[in-house]
């Protein structure tokens, strides 16, 4: 069964391709300049004030000033792992996250990184980053892994979860985390997973949803509804701030890898070239399917009402 681009760096066994091997840990090198970087595999994006930022396979960190209709390598990234989330606090400050526990820093819109954590003695990937501000953070990943930074990433700890509800301990793989209109930060993953924190990260609780499959993806509206996407279709809606969840029928088996919302509708693509579509606040969508059924693994609103996508061959043309 096909897996989505996420799913599969948390299921895979990684290898040490383009990492040099350094006694018991490894060494990473800078990610490689390429004219064929817009081509590369795409894990996630995000918006730095008026330019995008995209990010995925070896490194790569692109670039685009004209809403993604023109896209140009970043010009310092200090690892050539495949980095699989990215969040920005402002036009500047922006952190990227990936394989080997890696969180870069920006504070030049994306232009160069810096790192602020490899851990290499080990490679527990971390799958997604959120910073509410420039000083508060939290990244995800493998094992129930979870950082969080009050200090703009120059120190990160771990986060120790509760078990959830009926279970011994956390150590379900957190893929997706995202804030609502409150500032309340909610984490998705395995086993039908929604994690909620009200200060910045640091407690957690677990909000039930009565699915056991896996969410990839997640988002609030503007209007405070949240929708958590994953697995075979599967899409869920919370108008109460995640206390309960309901099912929507979203006309698919095809697995939700991003929801995005825009300023009149909700966009979320997924595997098998799928895009889903609302126009009442996730109540409905209507499903289509592209005709060269690409995989979809990311996308990014572009102004209130257009969006681009990506898939494991890059930038995506519309259709």
């Amino acid at each position: 069964m096909m897996l989505g681009a996420t799913a599969i760096l948390a299921a895979s066994t990684v290898t040490l391709q383009g990492w040099a091997a350094e006694g018991t840990g490894v060494v990473p090198h800078v990610a490689e300049r390429s004219a064929s970087a817009s081509r590369s595999m795409i894990l996630a994006t995000t918006q730095a004030g008026q330019r995008l930022v995209a990010v995925g396979d070896r490194g790569v960190v692109l670039l685009s000033e004209d809403q993604g209709s023109s896209w140009r390598q970043a010009s310092k990234v200090p690892v050539n792992a495949t980095l699989t989330g990215v969040s920005f606090a402002d036009e500047r400050n922006g952190w990227a996250v990936g394989h080997w526990g890696v969180i870069l820093h920006t504070d030049d819109g994306g232009e160069t990184w810096t790192s602020q954590r490899v851990e290499t003695s080990e490679d527990r990937p971390l799958f997604a980053v959120h910073f509410s501000d420039a000083q508060h953070g939290t990244a995800v990943g493998l094992w129930s892994l979870l950082l969080r930074t009050a200090d703009g990433g120059k120190t990160w700890d771990k986060v120790s979860l509760p078990p959830p509800p009926n279970d011994t301990r956390a150590d379900r793989n957190l893929m997706h985390v995202f804030a609502d209109r409150r500032g309340e930060l909610f984490v998705v993953g395995e086993r039908g997973t929604v994690l909620r924190s009200a200060d910045h990260g640091l407690t957690w609780t677990y909000r039930p949803t009565g699915y056991r499959g896996s969410f990839w993806s997640g988002a609030a509206l503007a209007d405070g509804t949240l929708l958590v996407a994953g697995l075979r279709g599967s899409l869920y809606r919370s108008t109460d701030g995640g206390d309960s969840w309901h099912k929507v029928d979203t006309g698919t088996q095809s697995s939700i890898t991003a929801v995005v919302p825009l300023a009149d509708r909700v966009l979320a693509v997924g595997l098998d070239g799928l895009t889903l579509e609302s126009r009442d606040a996730g109540v409905s969508f209507e499903a289509r399917q592209r005709p060269d059924r690409l995989s979809l693994t990311a996308a990014v609103g572009t102004d209130p009402n257009h969006a681009v996508f990506f898939s494991r061959a890059g930038i995506v043309a519309p259709q």
